[in-house]
């Protein structure tokens, strides 16, 4: 545990030293958030209440999600390699793939959304087009679980082990693409979907040293040092954030790294604050498409407190709150016998 917290602190501060020049070299570039008073929803209307709710924020950089994952990455694989810590390296494997595999996707829209607008006339990847990659990456990571580190099964409680056998590849593929997006939709106020991370991947640290998982708990560590280095400059009100980059591949990567404990439900819970944001957007959706009718005011539900006259900062740190509980029950539901 003493070698966690270390590597838990060098990250945070190897992130810290590096975040400053790299949000200067985000301002320089101009690649910047999306002008929430022009948003529209997935209907392509122009979405009015978000746009009164959140018109008013700055349009500060995004993409500072690609430093977290390449401080996260590069210090997992150092660790493993030169501190000779004893770690599964195809476990590390699907960690690396995945956090890095969403990032270029993320990074590729938040690039597209920044410098191809003009001449597309639509903001980043087509939702179908992103749908179908993240499904084909869930798919490789499904199958890595069941053929190479021989996973293909859930572990509840009440249950005992399922063996799902080939079905668990596409299990694992709908948590990851739900995660990924998941997380996408949390992140829209300043420290809220960063904050519920760190939150989630506390308990998963310890859940991990309990089941004795080191290269899980390395891998883990790490990244909440640098996330938590981030969070620093993304409370409100924000000087950065994370876009797309961060977004997908931080979903993607918390399914995958609730996967590995062999806890899936656990993972629902601790990750509870995001299971209910994408929830009331989905529901939206579906209200919206088969009856014409919004099911809530404004959708997700951050910004339906928001609607009732919430502050963005109240807001967050009720989000907060509420992920310590979800965080507290998942690890319960993980770690009781």
């Amino acid at each position: 545990m003493a070698q966690l917290l270390g590597l838990l602190l060098l990250s945070f501060f190897v992130t810290a030293v590096l975040l400053v020049p790299f949000i200067d070299f985000l301002y320089k570039l101009k690649i910047k958030k999306t002008d929430e008073s022009t948003r529209v929803d997935t209907e392509n209307k122009a979405a009015t209440i978000t746009a009164r709710l959140l018109g008013h924020k700055k349009r500060v950089p995004i993409g500072a999600g690609l430093l977290v994952v390449l401080v996260t990455t590069a210090l997992s694989l150092w660790s493993y390699g030169l501190l000779g810590i004893s770690a599964n390296p195809r476990e590390l494997f699907i960690l690396v793939f995945t956090i890095i595999s969403f990032a270029i996707l993320g990074l590729y829209d938040d690039l597209r959304k920044n410098f191809d607008y003009a001449r597309t006339g639509f903001f980043g990847l087509r939702w179908r087009h992103k749908l179908a990659i993240q499904t084909a990456l869930g798919l490789f990571i499904g199958a890595y679980f069941w053929l190479v580190l021989r996973y293909d099964f859930v572990n509840i409680h009440w249950l005992g082990m399922l063996e799902l056998g080939p079905l668990f590849v596409i299990l694992v593929t709908i948590a990851v693409v739900a995660f990924a997006n998941a997380y996408n939709i949390t992140d829209g106020l300043d420290g809220l979907s960063t904050g519920s991370l760190v939150i989630s991947l506390t308990a998963f640290l310890a859940l991990a040293s309990d089941l004795l998982h080191p290269s899980l708990a390395l891998f883990v560590a790490i990244w909440i040092g640098s996330l938590i280095a981030f969070l620093y400059f993304n409370i409100y009100p924000a000087r950065v954030e994370l876009g797309d980059t961060g977004a997908l591949a931080f979903g993607a990567t918390l399914a995958v790294v609730g996967l590995l404990t062999g806890k899936i439900f656990a993972l629902a819970v601790i990750g509870g604050v995001f299971v209910i944001e994408a929830s009331s957007s989905f529901i939206q959706m579906l209200s919206k498409h088969y009856t014409g009718k919004k099911f809530f005011e404004v959708a997700p539900i951050h910004l339906w407190f928001m609607n009732r006259g919430w502050e963005e900062p109240k807001v967050v740190m009720r989000f907060w709150i509420a992920s310590v509980l979800f965080a507290v029950f998942g690890l319960w539901l993980g770690v009781i016998k």
